[in-house]
């Protein structure tokens, strides 16, 4: 057994390797991609990308690295003067308030707030501190905190000031995404921080609108109502229109709210990415889609994806050798007992059991293939992969290699068991079904259905 463990540990190492120096690179700026939270100022603009606050030309280029640290900077902010940045930034350990100058430098806390275990950009409630914009004056920055609400959609809208001191809350009871009217005398905002939930496509009560509330009358009124999530309003510097985004017509998109003809227009209209996190500038909106950055001209309706280069020496995306002799999540001995799947790192690997050669049988840096299992006669093997785009369960035939999709769904498939005759097979899905496979001529039914949750136990 140790010999065995000692294989498929040396030959799962050689085998990472070169995949990953496939994709060796000459070192040069690259286009960069999951580039988060943007925002504008003249031809400035200023983005999250792994976890670092980067700045760069409206125009493209060649992004500058403002920050280093090995934490989470992320919501960068430009000032109205566009001289400094505000961010949410993990410098000390927690999520805080900093601000850095948009030339560079370094970062001066301006929050200090208690630690929260669930402080993560990962976190279904969202992390802590996020910062939201800046007043119209410049005196004071505006953040939503989870201080006070810690396990809950809402949180409050506090402002601090620019060189540092108390907070103060906003006079609502919750908030979350939020922009001033430009004389400071209103703010559009959200009541409900859901963003970093997984309900896509929701509909119903947690449903988010757009508000208007009064500082000076203490009066809330909302400018959307529907069954749809409409979020992160973006108030023009003519105080004359109020930006957002909805998916009322299926995709995050943006739309337009004029606030004396109470008249609201749909912008763009994207279809395969939702528009994600937008902010506004003078004279222009950014927003991420699909990973890239575009920027939305309001005086001309124009649209254009900004081409973002990336100049850093990105240590943690070079070739390496890694061992997965610890990674394998799960194993298939086959029928004669000389060979073993395994599955490790989203590929599935063909393993012998005493001496021999490691194969990659997938080899798929582009999806996640899992759960791999040897038909009981030997002539193929089983395996689930999102390769289409969605997860389905996939044969593959031992002798040919021949491949063929055997589902067709769009959701979640927990699990499946062949049969002991290798003609069917039995799997299990997100929707509380239980169903089966003709193997030969690939016709699935339902034979049991829950009306409690997924069907997680059965066999042959």
């Amino acid at each position: 057994m140790k010999k065995i463990k000692f294989i498929i540990a040396a030959l799962f190492m050689v085998a990472a390797y070169a995949a990953t120096a496939a994709s060796k690179s000459d070192g040069s700026p690259y286009e960069g991609r999951l580039l988060r939270f943007p925002d504008i100022h003249g031809d400035k603009v200023v983005f999250s990308y792994a976890g670092d606050i980067y700045i760069s030309s409206a125009n493209g280029g060649v992004a500058r690295k403002l920050t280093s640290d090995r934490g989470y900077e992320m919501f960068p902010r430009f000032s109205p003067d566009g001289k400094y940045i505000a961010f949410t930034g993990q410098f000390d350990g927690n999520s805080e308030v900093y601000v850095i100058s948009s030339d560079g430098g370094v970062p001066r806390r301006v929050t200090y707030s208690a630690t929260l275990s669930r402080d993560d950009v990962g976190d279904r409630m969202g992390p802590n501190n996020v910062v939201i914009d800046w007043t119209p004056d410049g005196k004071k920055i505006l953040y939503r905190t989870r201080a006070y609400t810690f396990n809950d959609f809402t949180g409050q809208l506090m402002t601090v000031p620019f060189e540092g001191g108390l907070s103060e809350r906003v006079p609502l009871k919750n908030g979350g995404f939020a922009s001033y009217s430009p004389d400071g005398g209103k703010l559009a905002y959200n009541y409900i921080f859901r963003e970093f939930r997984t309900w896509k496509r929701y509909k119903g009560g947690m449903a988010d609108d757009i508000r208007v509330f009064d500082f000076k009358t203490g009066e809330s009124v909302k400018i959307t109502e529907n069954s749809s999530q409409d979020i992160i309003p973006m108030w023009t510097r003519d105080g004359k229109k109020i930006f957002y985004i909805s998916d009322r017509n299926d995709h995050m998109n943006l739309y337009v709210y004029d606030i004396d003809n109470k008249e609201t227009k749909q912008l763009t209209n994207y279809t395969e990415y939702d528009i994600k996190f937008p902010a506004i500038g003078d004279s222009a909106i950014v927003f991420e889609n699909g990973g890239y950055i575009y920027k939305y001209d309001i005086a001309s309706g124009k649209c254009d994806k900004i081409n973002i280069m990336m100049g850093n020496d990105t240590r943690w995306s070079r070739p390496e050798w890694k061992s997965l002799g610890s990674r394998v999540r799960s194993v298939s001995i086959s029928p004669n007992g000389e060979r073993l799947l395994g599955v490790a790192r989203g590929d599935i690997f063909s393993i012998p059991a005493k001496s021999g050669v490691t194969y990659n049988l997938t080899n798929s840096s582009e999806s996640n293939d899992r759960s791999a299992d040897w038909a009981p006669d030997g002539s193929a093997f089983a395996y689930i992969s999102d390769k289409d785009g969605e997860f389905n369960i996939w044969l593959r035939e031992t002798k040919s290699a021949k491949e063929r999709r055997l589902t067709d769904i769009k959701g979640y498939i927990f699990g499946f068991e062949w049969s002991p005759d290798s003609k069917k097979i039995l799997w299990s899905e997100k929707r509380n079904t239980l169903n089966i496979i003709d193997v030969a001529s690939g016709k699935s039914s339902v034979i049991e259905e829950s009306a409690m949750g997924p069907v997680n136990e059965y066999n042959w």
